[in-house]
C-alpha cells in the first residue's frame, strides 16, 4: 500500500482537509458557549449543520483507523452508534417530552419513522448509485461479514409489524428489541480482524504515527466528532423547525423528514465517502449497521425515555396515523432486507427504493401511505416465492439464524455471474 510518486501530493491535501473538518464545528461550539444568544434560526441551521458536517468526516477517519485495532463488524457498529447519536438526542427529547406533553408523542414516531424511511430509501439507494457508478459495475457487493446484520435487521423487521397492533410502542418491544441489540453487539465483537487500506487523512495520521498514537488520534477523533454532534443536532433540528413554522410549513412532515436529515447528514457522508473511494461494500454496510442500530436501539429505547418522563409505565401512544407510518416503514424495511439477501445490491434495486420512497414522500396522505405499505409488502411477497432462488435460499437462512459458509457465498457469486443458469 505504497503511495506511488503522483501521490507526493497527498500529505499536504490531507492536511487541509484534516484541518478543515476540525474547523468545521467550531463556530457552533464557541456560538453554544457563549450561550448562543440573538441568533437567528438560519444561522444556527447553518452553523450546527456545518459542525455536523466536519464531525462526519472526523468519524470517518476514526472508523478507517479503529478497523485496523477491532473487528470491522465492531468498527461499523461504533460507527453506526455515532452516527445515530444525533439522531437518539432528537428522538428521545421528543419521546422525554411527550410524557410531560402528549402532544409531543406524535412527533417522537414521525422523527423515528422518517428517520428510518429516509436511510433507506434515500441513503442505501444513493450509497449504491454512487458505488456502482465509481467502479463500473451494475451491482455493489455486500461483504461476508455483513450477513451478521442482515440476519438481526430481518427479526428486528418481521417483530416491528407487531408494534402497532398493542396502540403502542411499549416497554415489551423495548426489552424485545434492546435484546437483539444486545445480541447484535455480542456477535459483532467475535468478528475476526479486516485488513482494511487506508485513503487521505487517516493513511496520513497512520503513516505518522506508531500504534499507540493512531490508536489516541482515533478516540479523540470519535470523542470530537461526537460531542460536536452532540451540542449541535438537537439546535439544528429545533431551528429548521422555528424556520419552517416562521414560512408556515407542515410542522409534523418537518420532524419527520427535515430534522432526520439534518441528523443521519454524517451517516450518508461517510457512507458516501467510501462510495467515492471504491469501498462502496464498507458503505452500504456502515448503512445496514445503522438501520439494524436504530431498529433496535432507537425504537427500544423511546419508550424508557417515555415511561422514566411519565413516572409509570405506559407505552407512548400511537394514534392512526403514527400506526400507518410504522406499518409503511416497515413495510419498507421488508423489502429492502429482501433485496441485500443475495450480499449483491444492484442499481435498479437502488433505483426502485429511491422511486418508491420519492414518490411517497410528495403525497403524505393516508390512502397514499396504505398504498404504498400494499406495494413494499407486494414486492417483497413477489420476491420471496417468484424471484431468484439465491435471494429466497439465503433469506429463509438467515431467518432460521444459520451462518452462511464460503461455499455457499461461491454459490451466490458464480449465481451472480451466469443468471441464466
Amino acid at each position: 500500500m505504497k503511495r506511488g510518486d503522483h501521490h507526493h501530493h497527498l500529505p499536504r491535501r490531507d492536511l487541509i482537509w484534516f484541518g478543515f473538518a476540525l474547523a468545521l464545528p467550531v463556530p457552533w461550539i464557541m456560538a453554544e458557549a457563549w450561550g448562543g444568544l440573538g441568533i437567528a434560526a438560519e444561522w444556527v441551521a447553518t452553523m450546527a449543520g456545518l459542525s455536523i458536517l466536519g464531525a462526519a468526516f472526523m468519524l470517518s477517519w476514526a472508523c478507517e483507523l479503529a478497523e485496523r485495532e477491532i473487528p470491522q463488524a465492531l468498527a461499523l457498529l461504533l460507527l453506526a452508534l455515532m452516527g445515530v447519536l444525533p439522531e437518539y438526542a432528537v428522538d428521545l427529547h421528543f419521546a422525554w417530552t411527550a410524557g410531560k406533553d402528549p402532544t409531543y408523542a406524535a412527533y417522537a414516531v414521525a422523527n423515528m419513522t422518517g428517520a428510518n424511511r429516509l436511510l433507506i430509501g434515500l441513503g442505501w439507494a444513493v450509497v449504491v448509485l454512487v458505488g456502482c457508478q465509481r467502479s463500473g459495475t451494475s451491482a455493489l457487493r455486500v461483504n461476508a461479514p455483513q450477513q451478521l446484520e442482515i440476519r438481526y435487521l430481518i427479526w428486528a423487521t418481521l417483530y416491528s409489524f407487531l408494534i402497532p397492533l398493542s396502540g403502542t410502542i411499549n416497554l415489551f418491544d423495548s426489552m424485545v428489541l434492546l435484546t437483539l441489540f444486545v445480541c447484535w453487539v455480542r456477535e459483532a465483537m467475535q468478528g475476526e480482524e479486516a485488513e482494511t487500506e487506508l485513503d487521505g487523512p487517516a493513511l496520513l495520521i497512520d503513516e505518522e504515527f506508531k500504534p499507540m498514537g493512531r490508536r489516541i488520534w482515533s478516540v479523540l477523533l470519535f470523542v470530537f466528532a461526537g460531542f460536536a454532534i452532540f451540542i449541535s443536532a438537537e439546535p439544528f433540528a429545533e431551528s429548521l423547525v422555528s424556520v419552517g413554522r416562521s414560512r408556515a410549513i407542515d410542522e409534523f412532515l418537518l420532524v419527520q423528514w427535515v430534522a432526520p436529515l439534518a441528523s443521519e447528514a454524517p451517516e450518508f457522508v461517510i457512507a458516501l465517502i467510501f462510495a467515492w473511494k471504491l469501498r462502496g461494500s464498507v458503505g452500504i454496510g456502515a448503512l445496514i449497521s445503522s438501520k439494524v442500530n436504530q431498529w433496535t436501539l432507537l425504537v427500544g429505547a423511546i419508550p424508557i425515555a417515555y415511561a422514566l418522563s411519565l413516572g409509570g409505565f405506559s407505552g407512548l401512544p400511537l394514534d392512526a396515523r403514527q400506526s400507518q407510518e410504522l406499518l409503511l416503514t416497515s413495510a419498507q424495511s421488508l423489502f429492502a432486507v429482501i433485496l441485500v439477501a443475495d450480499f449483491r445490491f444492484g442499481r435498479r434495486e437502488a433505483l426502485a427504493l429511491m422511486l418508491l420512497f420519492g414518490i411517497q414522500l410528495c403525497f403524505p396522505s393516508a390512502a397514499v401511505r396504505w398504498a404504498f405499505t400494499g406495494i413494499y409488502l407486494t414486492l417483497s411477497v413477489y420476491l420471496l416465492t417468484r424471484g431468484s432462488p439465491q435471494t429466497r435460499r439465503v433469506f429463509f437462512l438467515l431467518l432460521r439464524g444459520k451462518t452462511l459458509g464460503e461455499k455457499e457465498f461461491a454459490a451466490l457469486d458464480s449465481a451472480a455471474e451466469n443468471p441464466g443458469k
